[in-house]
């Protein structure tokens, strides 16, 4: 028996990843649409987070940064803009950080899309 699945197109990933983002399910966005290889890259010497590969790693450097938020003050995440493999959005989040105090992010988050999956997810801030 052969399946007709075909899989999704990155604008149709970046429209369901935008969906959950402005609910802030980041966890289900990882469960979902994530690949098993992906790979998340930080800025180099990044006070915040390190690089992680799996999925795994990469839902274990969320729930772990999670555990340290100890107030959110504003979150806002921007539509994605989508070209070719990829998309991006732009997040600002100002937030009290257990070890940092209140602190304030502005940057653009790239995901690359291959065969239906977030395979890459690279920060710049």
């Amino acid at each position: 028996m052969t399946t007709n699945k075909t899989a999704l197109t990155t604008r149709e990933v970046a429209v369901r990843f935008n969906e959950l983002a402005q609910q802030e399910k980041w966890f289900e966005i990882q469960d979902e649409l994530f690949a098993d290889h992906v790979r998340s890259i930080e800025p180099p010497n990044s006070p915040y987070f390190k690089y992680a590969e799996g999925k795994t790693a990469v839902r274990k450097k969320g729930e772990e940064w999670g555990k340290r938020v100890e107030a959110v003050h504003r979150i806002y995440t921007t539509q994605p803009v989508v070209g070719g493999n990829y998309f991006a959005v732009g997040r600002e989040v100002d937030i009290t950080v257990d070890g940092l105090g209140r602190i304030q992010i502005n940057q653009v988050m790239l995901y690359e899309v291959k065969e239906g999956q977030i395979v890459l997810e690279q920060f710049f801030y």
